[in-house]
């Protein structure tokens, strides 16, 4: 069935506290998609983040990101209270991230707020089935955030070894004498969890679905890769031989060097893809929908050796292929699963995508690009070549928005949009920029999926992120009073107009 969708980080949401969370604001968002007839609301992945403040890089692929929890709902709960919320410094502005302050001044909150959950004794009974459930990875978590607060933030690379290696007596007497520490981090956790789930539970009761985003790699410097080296490509010492990143393109001349660690494939296959079943499993417990970025990862992968500076030096080895989903859907069934396809595609890739059935993806942005098109001058993101099962973007969180692509777009670029669609050179950017959301609308993928910047007409300054960059993205905030009832209805009469709106049934 068709429908459409926003995407929108949760970090993006308007609010106090320096940051958009899980708060009330979250709720009025989710009124906001409801209202606009949209079935659907795209996040980025919710791990705790570190340096560079990317959701990609995460401590955890299994952990919630302790700056998404709602101060209010904390001082609605009596653990902490609004003046002592208040007095905490997170940044003068309220469009942009101040993650600087966040980091150094929120876990004080939340010590607080930990304290007196403790000492209540409230809701034992759901804090205690939690650590049950999530035995598997929140303990190991917790001892590592402790562990790298204890080693003043260091990267896990420069720990000392008995720590890094995991010697078991080092890591019992730790644990000892920093339990209330690594109790903090539990209960971190059990509340990141409580607050999703009401929100996520209101959002579908409001016809809402989760799109939620799963990076294909962990973070070189975390409780993954810590916690069980084996599952990595790594040598005796557990230290990585081998990190994942982009060979050199039109985009990038000496490619993508991301550092993230790459899977030993032999070792899950033995093991029957258990950490990657209970990967999946959390995540549908998260999302009603995954996106997998970085698919094409499952077919054949980028290496690069350690020790390389640059991504020019490496080579495409093969990954799991279908046998892996294969082993998921056994244990898991059928699973609601968007395919992120994008970048250097091979026919295997292809292949792949097709055997899976998961729908790809296709974006706007790459169809007017004359480096995006094949040898034979064919352009697959053009929406004359889209089938139904794909899901349709006017950009991604790693795009422009479209006002910024269209104004910074080489001239015969530009001339390919306005020629697509018969418009003539006096017409506006801004009116391409309706044209292609409604282009996007139109098309056959099932899924039709706008960036919130896109609807509001934003330039550059609401870009989400710049890839193969540091420093000024993940950070953009909106303002309450964009998500108004006005532009909720234009969305809705668009999406009506399309046929992507829940049809009312006769009576």
């Amino acid at each position: 069935m068709r429908g459409s969708g926003i995407l929108m980080p949760v970090f993006s949401l308007p609010g106090k506290y320096g940051i958009g969370c899980f708060s009330k604001e979250a709720y009025r968002f989710v009124d906001f998609v409801a209202e606009a007839g949209q079935k659907y609301w795209q996040i980025l992945p919710l791990g705790p983040t570190g340096f560079g403040d990317s959701p990609y890089q995460s401590f955890s692929t299994f952990a919630g990101n302790p700056y998404f929890i709602s101060l209010e709902l904390l001082v609605e709960q009596g653990l902490l209270t609004k003046s002592e919320c208040e007095r905490c410094d997170f940044g003068k502005s309220f469009v942009k991230i101040d993650y600087e302050k966040l980091y150094k001044n929120r876990i004080f909150l939340l010590e607080k707020a930990a304290d007196r959950f403790f000492e209540t004794g409230r809701e034992k009974l759901e804090y205690d089935r939690f650590m049950r459930e999530n035995d598997f990875w929140v303990r190991d978590y917790a001892l590592f955030m402790t562990l790298k607060e204890n080693f003043g933030g260091k990267p896990l690379e420069e720990w000392e070894d008995a720590y890094r290696k995991r010697e078991e007596r080092t890591l019992r007497e730790f644990l000892e004498k920093h339990e209330k520490r690594v109790k903090l981090y539990y209960y971190i956790q059990y509340e990141f969890f409580s607050q999703w789930k009401k929100l996520k539970t209101y959002a579908n009761e409001k016809g809402v679905k989760i799109i939620g985003d799963i990076p294909i790699y962990v973070s070189p410097d975390g409780a993954d890769i810590w916690s069980c080296p084996e599952a990595f490509q790594t040598d005796r010492d557990g230290k990585m031989t081998a990190v994942a990143g982009c060979p050199p393109d039109s985009f990038a001349k000496d490619g993508q060097l991301w550092g993230n660690p790459l899977y030993a494939w032999e070792y899950h296959k033995k093991t029957g893809y258990d950490w990657w079943i209970k990967r999946f499993e959390k995540c549908l417990e998260l999302y009603d929908v995954v996106r997998i970025d970085h698919f094409r990862g499952f077919d054949a992968y980028y290496s690069i050796p350690a020790d390389s500076n640059t991504a020019a030096v490496g080579e495409w080895k093969t990954g799991p292929g279908l046998e892996l989903f294969t082993a998921l859907e056994e244990k898991l069934g059928k699973m609601p699963i968007i395919a992120e396809d994008l970048g250097y595609m091979t026919d295997s890739v292809r292949q792949l995508v097709r055997d899976t059935g998961f729908p790809n993806m296709k974006v706007l942005q790459f169809a007017f690009d004359s480096r995006t098109a094949t040898d034979g001058g064919v352009n697959e993101y053009l929406p004359h070549f889209y089938n139904n099962n794909s899901v349709v973007y006017t950009g991604t969180h790693d795009n422009e928005t479209l006002m910024g692509y269209l104004k910074g777009m080489a001239k015969e670029d530009k001339n390919a949009v306005r020629a697509y669609f018969g418009a003539s050179e006096m017409c506006s950017d801004k009116k391409l920029a309706q044209m292609l959301i409604r282009l996007a609308f139109g098309s056959v993928s099932d899924f039709c999926i706008i960036p919130m910047a896109d609807y509001l007409f934003l330039d550059n300054k609401a870009r989400i992120n710049t890839p193969a960059t540091t420093g000024d993205n993940w950070d953009f905030r909106f303002k309450r009073e964009v998500f108004s009832g006005k532009l909720a209805r234009q969305i809705n009469k668009l999406t009506r107009i399309y046929g992507r709106a829940e049809r009312k049934k006769e009576k």
